[in-house]
This record gives structure tokens, C-alpha cells and sequence, in this order.
């Protein structure tokens, strides 16, 4: 791909084996300050399921957890807080959040609007490269579904998703979008053993379209996507 098409459009879907996996990665040891660090993981750990919905978080477990002190978790936990996915009590303190129907109708009737838009502009500009990492995400999500890694799973539709929107060249676009993604692949990890095949199936679809140019197949199939994540979220 030359360098103007990259500089219109921004940043290429990522090669899969180019991103870093934070799992395997010491706190500390990463080029992030030491809270990023950590809200980095807290995330992570949330969206995994690792602690899920309705579990307690105490600064002293986390700090345990994580291998820190106290003071990097407490701002993670604010941070988190802000995010949507951790709430505070008088009585319990903090607690993995529980995705609400009307926040997650909400999040659905966002990503119904914009996903269209994203897939249509994408068709109409990608390129063979762009085309090849595409599929190169939807082959490493093929082999996470076989092997049940329902977590790789749940990245590589968000890795997906947001590549699509990078491919739209419209950074207002990837900047209103990106964000939605944490809840986006939380709520998708919650059933992940469900709709995994299907959404798999659902992004082959969607892909075809955006290599084929065809802007009014793209736009259909990230309707019918979006459409099928909502059902199966409210059905959940």
C-alpha cells in the first residue's frame, strides 16, 4: 500500500501476530504508566469475564491480583468507574457492573446507525491489502471459535470491527466508534459461546461485500450483523 493511501485513510487493520498480547505481559514491565497499566488489565480481566458481573473488586485483591500497591488500583477503579463497567456502593464498594436492557438497547441502536456507514464507506475505498488483512482476522477468529478460546474470540470481532472503521477514512467516525468497543466486545463476551459461530459467519458476509466494492452489500450485511448481535444480547 503507498504511504498517501495510508496517510488518507490511517492506520491498516493490524496484522494478528502484530499485536501484543497484554495477558503474557508483567505490570511494569509495559512502556504505559504503571495505572494504565493496571486499568489496562482491570479492563481486560472484566471484558474476559475473569471477574464478572455483580463480583466484588477490592483495592486490596486487585493490588494482590495485579501485584501492585493500592494506589494505582484506586485510580483504575475511578477510571473504570467512568467507563461504565465497575459501580460503587455504600455497602459493597465496587462491583463488576451488570450490562442493563436499556443500556445495551442503547449501545445496539449506536452501532446500528454508524456500522452501516463504516462498511459502506470501506467498500468504497479498500484496497487488495486491506482486503488480506481482513480475511487474515476472520481466519484467526475461524481457529480461536474451533479451539473454544471464546476471549480471542471476543478481541479479534472487536480487531475486526474497528478495522472496518479505520477503512471508512472517516476519523470522526473511528473517534465516536472506537470507544463503544470495550462495552461492544463485553456484552459479545457474556455470550460469546452462543454467538460466536454465528458471528463468524455474519463477518464473512460482511467482508465479501466490502472486497467485492459493493457499498450497498456492506452496508446490508453490517446491518443484518448488528441486528442479530442486539437479538442475541436481549435474548441472553
Amino acid at each position: 500500500m503507498e504511504r498517501g493511501a495510508d496517510a488518507r485513510r490511517g492506520a491498516a487493520p493490524a496484522a494478528p501476530g502484530d499485536r501484543p498480547d497484554a495477558a503474557t505481559t508483567p505490570l511494569g514491565l509495559r512502556h504505559l504508566a504503571l495505572r494504565e497499566q493496571v486499568l489496562d488489565e482491570l479492563r481486560r480481566r472484566i471484558v474476559d469475564g475473569v471477574y464478572p458481573p455483580g463480583s466484588r473488586l477490592t483495592e486490596d485483591r486487585l493490588a494482590e491480583d495485579f501485584g501492585v500497591s493500592r494506589n494505582p488500583v484506586r485510580e483504575a477503579l475511578r477510571v473504570a468507574v467512568a467507563d461504565g463497567l465497575v459501580t460503587l456502593s455504600p455497602r459493597r464498594g465496587a462491583t463488576v457492573a451488570v450490562p442493563d436492557p436499556s443500556s445495551v438497547a442503547d449501545l445496539f441502536a449506536v452501532r446500528g446507525s454508524l456500522e452501516p456507514l463504516a462498511a459502506r464507506l470501506a467498500a468504497e475505498r479498500v484496497t487488495p491489502a486491506d482486503v488480506a488483512a481482513l480475511r487474515a482476522l476472520l481466519d484467526e477468529a475461524a481457529r480461536a471459535t474451533d479451539a473454544g478460546d471464546l476471549a480471542r474470540v471476543a478481541q479479534l470481532n472487536t480487531d475486526l470491527h474497528l478495522a472496518v472503521v479505520r477503512l471508512s477514512g472517516n476519523r470522526w467516525l473511528t473517534s465516536v466508534v472506537t470507544p463503544l468497543y470495550l462495552h461492544v466486545q463485553w456484552v459479545f463476551r457474556l455470550g460469546a459461546e452462543v454467538r460466536a459461530p454465528h458471528s463468524w459467519r455474519e463477518h464473512i458476509r460482511l467482508v465479501d461485500a466490502i472486497a467485492a466494492g459493493d457499498p450497498d452489500g456492506a452496508a446490508e450485511a453490517a446491518r443484518a450483523h448488528v441486528e442479530a448481535a442486539a437479538r442475541a444480547a436481549t435474548d441472553a
